[in-house]
């Protein structure tokens, strides 16, 4: 009998083991299937992780494109719910659970309005075509042909984009009017007289040495004519749409519960950048007491200071003083490398692993400098043939303080953003996770990242001190501003208003970043919300381990899911702190 029964053991426990592989192999294959799609779909996003199947191709921008990704997404739903999730392994249900969310976040945008939405008072169709120039490899032969059969397709990226616009002014989903005033600029600039000073003509000032010079000639030729004859011509054409029919259509009311749907689709977006159950109203009481707490911190430093005067008197002070300016764009750039590098040998302290990629500096493109942030992160390219790059705006310097350099820095480079990005893309994670991920883990980590500083010599002036302050200042009347837009009724003057008075910004970074979150509702509420999520469980974990609290260890835990939502954050540091 002992033979029979152990037989009968071990095929039962081989059945067993048989059909839990055989579930994670048909939950990998999801997997697989949904990144091979989405490269697909992204045909420039596959060309910077060196999957090159798609480099004679650009994104589809057409309404039924993208309800035909909707559909997808719906059945790689189905896909999902089919499996048994408790036979998966660990990893895989963290796994699943992480792609479910996204699929299903995409198929409930697709119900909203928002499918319209894809110009905002800093993006657009035309701009995603320029930036190509720096996002594109331009190593070999290959790279400038696909480049060049690229350029011939813009003309009709530009028609499907347009009537994707028409179909959403016709359902009265369309930006408002105060945001977008001046945009028709950042179409304008690249309607050039001489085609050889257009920005798609950059790739060939500079022939690489493995190019022969004659194909490299014909290539560049090819592009001249493309540029003249049908990129040109289709930007203006773009421009007439937008001034003669988007422009004179644009709402009066800021708000999207002033469009059909707009309450809803709001709603979706606080949950969608939140990753919490948090009604508008509650996101917005949050910020009213972060405000009031930063606002105090804030007072001391500037008695700190030795100021005599109100908190008013204080910011016209900062706003109306030179010496705290930048003179030239040069000063501005070689400030920000000093702290960018004073941080890089700080790391070590914060960080048990780093990343190898490194990153670099640039000035945001003229075309969108003085409509856009003061700053923005580039990720590296997948294949590893571009670093990250951290843009600093360098225009309209005169609003743009020295002693907010050090706030920015952090968060935008190290050790904010480009350690936490290019650290997931070394990750051995699933693509879709390292290359991907939740915005409010992002920002709420570059957020975090900014008071990092105080740990390793930063902030050493009342004045770079209450620069500190006055960026999570921003950050938290974005969560009461926000809210206030698109669920109060508040206006746009009111908007900059409540932002003047309480963050220390300049008025031209307000007044951009009010027309932010006016276009782009919902984004701007990860920061303090991720933020506040990180600072939590580090007290908490501080309070837990007592003197065992590591904090490079701390670190590198909640770095090394990549950017997960701020639950499974919360799981994942708990059951790390029980494990002690």
């Amino acid at each position: 009998m002992r033979p029979t029964f152990f037989v009968l053991f071990t095929s039962l426990l081989f059945s067993s083991l048989l059909a839990a592989e055989t579930v994670d192999q048909q939950f990998e294959a999801i997997m697989d299937d949904h990144w091979a799609a989405l490269l697909e779909r992204s045909p420039s996003f596959a060309t910077s992780l060196g999957v090159r199947d798609f480099d004679d191709k650009l994104a589809d921008p057409s309404l039924a494109a993208y309800e035909d990704s909707v559909v997808e997404y719906a059945e790689f739903l189905e896909r999902l719910e089919s499996l048994d999730v408790a036979k998966l392994s660990e990893a895989n249900q963290l796994n699943h659970a992480l792609l479910s969310l996204q699929m299903e976040s995409s198929v409930e945008a697709g119900k909203h309005g928002g499918k319209y939405m894809i110009m905002t008072n800093r993006g657009g169709p035309h701009l995603s075509l320029t930036s190509l120039v720096g996002r594109l490899p331009f190593f070999s032969l290959a790279d400038y042909q696909s480049y060049v059969t690229r350029l011939g397709l813009m003309a009709g990226y530009m028609s499907a984009a347009t009537a994707r616009l028409q179909s959403g002014l016709d359902a009265g989903w369309v930006q408002p009017c105060e945001p977008m005033l001046g945009y028709e600029k950042s179409i304008q600039t690249h309607m050039v007289d001489d085609p050889l000073e257009s920005r798609f003509l950059d790739p060939f000032e500079n022939r690489p040495s493995v190019v022969d010079a004659a194909d490299f000639d014909a290539l560049k030729a090819q592009a001249l004519k493309t540029v003249t004859e049908s990129i040109l011509p289709a930007f203006s054409a773009f421009n007439d749409f937008y001034t003669q029919k988007v422009a004179p259509a644009c709402r009066e009311q800021v708000g999207t519960d002033s469009m059909p749907g707009g309450k809803d689709y709001y709603a979706h977006r606080v949950k969608l950048f939140t990753t919490t159950e948090q009604t508008p109203d509650e996101v917005h009481n949050v910020g009213l007491a972060e405000v009031a707490r930063i606002k105090a911190e804030m007072m001391e430093v500037i008695k700190e200071a030795g100021f005599e005067g109100s908190f008013a008197d204080w910011l016209v002070y900062l706003r109306d003083t030179p010496e705290f300016y930048p003179k030239t764009a040069e000063e501005r750039m070689t400030a920000v490398a000093a702290i960018s590098k004073k941080m890089d040998g700080e790391m070590p302290k914060l960080f048990g692993k780093l990343p190898r990629m490194p990153y670099g500096l640039k000035e945001i493109p003229s075309d969108i400098a003085e409509k856009t942030t003061t700053a923005y992160y580039q990720q590296p390219a997948g294949d590893g043939s571009r670093a990250g790059f951290y843009f600093v705006n360098t225009s309209l310097l005169e609003t743009r303080p020295l002693y907010q350099l050090e706030a920015l820095s952090l968060h935008e480079a190290v050790p904010g953003h480009h350690l936490q990005i290019a650290l997931a893309q070394e990750l051995d994670l699933p693509e879709f996770r390292k290359y991907g991920g939740q915005t409010v883990f992002v920002e709420g980590w570059g957020l975090y990242a900014e008071r990092l500083g105080l740990e390793v010599g930063f902030y050493q002036t009342p004045y770079t001190n209450f620069g500190r302050l006055s960026y999570e200042m921003w950050r938290a009347c974005r969560l009461v501003v926000d809210t206030g837009i698109h669920s109060k009724g508040w206006t746009r003057q009111q908007a900059i208003d409540y932002m003047a008075e309480n963050s220390g910004l300049s008025m031209n970074n307000v007044t951009s970043e009010v027309d932010r979150y006016i276009t782009w509702p919902g984004q701007a509420l990860a920061y303090k919300t991720g933020e506040l999520k990180i600072r939590e469980l580090r007290a908490r974990a501080e309070q837990k381990l007592g003197k065992s609290f590591d904090v490079r260890t701390f670190h590198d835990k909640v770095l090394e899911n990549g950017a997960i939502p701020l639950s499974v954050l919360e799981e994942l540091i708990d059951r790390w702190i029980d494990s002690h």
